[in-house]
């Protein structure tokens, strides 16, 4: 018959152990964090463009039927969820509407980028308008 031993040693770990795993884990947090709050800006930047990127689809639309770009969002022909990290400027055309812009402003906390605009017009993307950060820009 064999006989057991019971130990008086406890399982755990010590305060080391733990002191080293919780250094591990904030070392990489530091890591982690930022770079998932970019990639999270940078959905929400995506946004913008999406919408844009449909304005300007309806506006070559409507001016290939009027031969004139529409001077209001509500001309257009197409059906657009107005932006949830956005707010939607007023559309701006020329006198005679050959050409527009419509700008987009970054409302509510950005992940330290602060507010930023995304501007597009009868040629898209305008970048030297704009003031969203390079590293926003999708495809970028």
């Amino acid at each position: 018959m064999k006989s057991f031993r019971l130990s008086n040693k406890k399982g755990g770990f010590s305060l080391v152990e733990l002191t080293i795993v919780v250094v591990i884990l904030g070392v990489l947090a530091t890591f982690a964090v930022p770079r998932f709050m970019k990639s999270v800006e940078r959905s929400k930047a995506g946004e913008s463009f999406n919408y844009l990127e449909n304005v300007v689809t309806a506006q070559g639309m409507h001016n290939a039927r009027s031969g004139i770009y529409a001077s209001v969002l509500t001309n257009l022909d197409v059906d657009m969820k107005v932006p949830k990290y956005f707010t939607v400027g007023s559309l701006t055309s020329t006198a005679f509407e050959t050409a527009w812009e419509l700008k987009l402003t970054r409302t509510g906390t950005s992940s330290g980028y602060g507010a930023y605009t995304v501007v597009f017009d009868q040629d898209g993307f305008n970048q030297s308008k704009s003031t969203i950060p390079a590293d926003l820009i999708p495809n970028n």
